[in-house]
């Protein structure tokens, strides 16, 4: 199956900024907004899509928040969020939304002497230190699930992400899960009234924070860990097993989703069954207008999705990211020949 993925090493090429900007301004380039959780993987496809085709991205890493206000201000040709709308909202607003590709949330820490995997933490565990209640890293709690690891006497600094981000939607719908007093104190949703810790802006933002503060934790999409050498923990999935974030392991907690369940492909894959399910995982949206002012900008974004689906398997897998299933792109693109049109109601996509 195209979505059972080897994991990969392999070092990221990305810019320092925040925006992703190939090419020019040319008005055959592309322009969108929104998630930074698949920023890696947008400007990996985007950089080998301008080589073959000419035709460039401008993609402002801003977070899911930023994403879904500029598309409904039609400032971009499309949004994009790891926090999926629900079916009212994208039927009020005129939006089409589908999945691109899926990866794994992952805690970071910065401990001096602890290395990547050597630290494991569950889902409780993880809500308490987030919600203030375990302040320390030689807390029993943490000593008791890692008996084997010298944990310094040393305040743990939380940090979080500050803007509105799909990443901290399915990081807090997964601590929602697994501890009813996160559920009830913090709850679920793209930006949350933080009981403790230090906020930074995207997942480049959060990154930073952890590696320069010594004692630090926060979470990230996996390729941000890798891309700033961070040290990630190993969580206790639901079938409370121990298990290391790979591409694997995403695609283990992926495998027995139903797509077709939720309005615009909208599943949530955290907390999934499975002995080998990585509990963080998460998909990322794509949202455009279902008949948009400018057609010909939706159709050039289309072919880039198209060609990404088709040709970008390899290059998701070499950062770690997971393609979406081959019968998922089927009925994506189905729904494109459908529901994405001009102002005559001819379909903008006939098919690569």
């Amino acid at each position: 199956m195209r979505y059972f993925i080897r994991s990969a090493a392999v070092a990221i090429a990305m810019a320092a900024a925040s925006t992703l900007s190939l090419s020019a301004a040319m008005a055959a380039d592309i322009s969108g907004a929104g998630a930074t959780f698949p920023y890696p993987i947008y400007a990996k496809w985007a950089d080998a899509y301008k080589k073959e085709t000419g035709i460039g991205l401008n993609y402002q890493s801003i977070g899911s928040g930023g994403g879904i206000k500029q598309i409904k201000a039609k400032t971009v040709t499309f949004g994009a969020s790891d926090a999926p709308l629900k079916g009212e909202d994208l039927k009020s607003t005129g939006l089409a939304q589908f999945p691109m590709v899926m990866g794994g949330i992952v805690p970071v820490v910065n401990l001096e002497g602890v290395k990547p995997g050597e630290l494991v933490l569950d889902g409780p565990t993880l809500a308490d230190i987030f919600v203030g209640e375990i302040t320390n890293w030689n807390d029993e709690a943490i000593k008791k699930l890692n008996p084997d690891v010298k944990l310094p006497d040393q305040a743990i600094a939380v940090v979080h992400r500050s803007d509105g981000s799909g990443t901290t939607f399915n990081f807090s719908y997964y601590l929602a899960e697994v501890s009813a007093d996160w559920k009830s104190k913090v709850g679920v949703n793209t930006a949350l009234e933080w009981p403790v810790g230090i906020g930074a802006k995207g997942n480049e933002g959060v990154a930073n924070n952890v590696a320069q503060t010594g004692g630090a934790i926060g979470y990230v999409e996996y390729a941000y860990a890798k891309q700033n050498k961070l040290t990630s923990t190993d969580l206790i999935n639901k079938d409370g097993k121990k298990v290391e974030p790979t591409a694997a392991a995403f695609s283990a907690a992926a495998a027995n989703a139903d797509w077709s369940s939720k309005p615009g492909y909208g599943v949530i894959l955290a907390n999934q069954a499975g002995a080998a399910s990585w509990p963080m995982t998460s998909a990322t949206w794509i949202l455009v207008y279902q008949k948009p002012d400018d057609a010909a900008a939706t159709t050039e974004a289309l072919k880039f999705f198209a060609w990404s689906y088709a040709k970008g398997d390899d290059m998701a897998a070499e950062l770690d990211y997971v393609p979406m299933p081959d019968a998922v792109v089927k009925s994506v693109e189905e729904m494109w020949s459908k529901d994405i049109v001009d102002s005559n109601g001819k379909p903008l996509y006939s098919g690569m």
